[in-house]
């Protein structure tokens, strides 16, 4: 099984600090991540779109040629924080239906997409997803043109079944899903079952591990704070064997985001990147 990061574990060298964060004082570029991403040996990256230096082929094109040269597997991924809002922001669909050019322009065959959003999560779900089906079955159009599947994540906002049921809804094969496994505990669904039931449609994939912090509610996203792989109290194992019997073929990208103050970024990121690879041994 192929093992990747996700840019977005390095959200602070970004400049992205959440306000109970402290800033680390350090400041990366995409091609910082790429060549980080070069020296741990991974087979891919998920590249987010926030952190791009710019839409410019004379700006994504450096960036390829990178990825080309350390061989490496790649996912652009759009969206960041609240991507289509429950299907009520137009301009975030032009702005989606543009990036699948640059995924193209950047050499990935597949675009993480955000429907909806930890934001949204209390207000009904049925005209969100009627909104987002009508959004999606022009945006998957463009993606077929470009030969780009979008991937849509679970992005603390629909339900597996409701996942699934905007998949159905969309009917292309050029709509599949990102599964992260942090976002299903926070939905209060169980990682492995929601994996299992996603598994047919999975292409892209964030490997999250989570831990609950002392104090504070459940339903808040970052009471149940990120860790390194195999440290906090998802069944990543588990996961990834639902994802290999199905004959997954993607990258288990390694992602943290409110990470617990135990850790530091790049140290979560390389004992992830070990302990998905000691996984994936064990699962050959």
């Amino acid at each position: 099984m192929k093992i990747g990061i996700d840019s977005y574990c390095y959200h602070r060298y970004f400049g992205e600090v959440y306000a109970f964060q402290v800033d680390p004082g350090i400041r990366w570029t995409a091609s910082d991540f790429v060549r980080r991403a070069a020296e741990l040996k991974v087979d891919g990256v998920s590249l987010e779109t926030c952190f791009l230096p710019s839409l410019d082929p004379g700006q994504i094109q450096p960036l390829k040629t990178m990825l080309d040269q350390h061989n490496l597997d790649r996912v652009v991924a759009w969206g960041h924080p609240d991507g289509l809002e429950g299907g009520r922001n137009e301009a975030a669909l032009r702005d989606l239906i543009k990036h699948i050019g640059v995924a193209r322009l950047m050499g990935a065959r597949v675009m993480r997409i955000v429907g909806s959003s930890l934001r949204f999560r209390d207000e009904p779900h049925a005209p969100q997803i009627e909104r987002l089906s009508v959004m999606l079955r022009e945006a998957v159009k463009v993606a077929e043109d470009r030969n780009v599947t979008l991937a849509i994540e679970n992005h603390i906002d629909f339900t597996a079944s409701e996942i699934l049921a905007l998949i159905n809804n969309v009917g292309s094969k050029y709509l599949g899903v990102n599964f992260d496994s942090g976002n299903a505990l926070r939905l209060f669904e169980d990682p492995v079952e929601e994996a299992r039931l996603l598994a047919p449609h999975v292409h892209a994939t964030h490997i999250k591990d989570l831990s609950p912090r002392r104090g504070g509610s459940p339903r808040e996203w970052n009471f149940w704070e990120s860790v390194p792989a195999g440290q906090g109290v998802i069944d990543v194992p588990g996961i990834m064997k639902v994802l290999k019997d199905q004959g997954y073929q993607g990258t288990l990208c390694a992602e943290v985001d409110c990470l617990k103050t135990e850790w530091e970024e790049d140290q979560a990121v390389q004992m992830s990147v070990s302990y998905l690879r000691e996984q994936a041994a064990r699962l050959t």
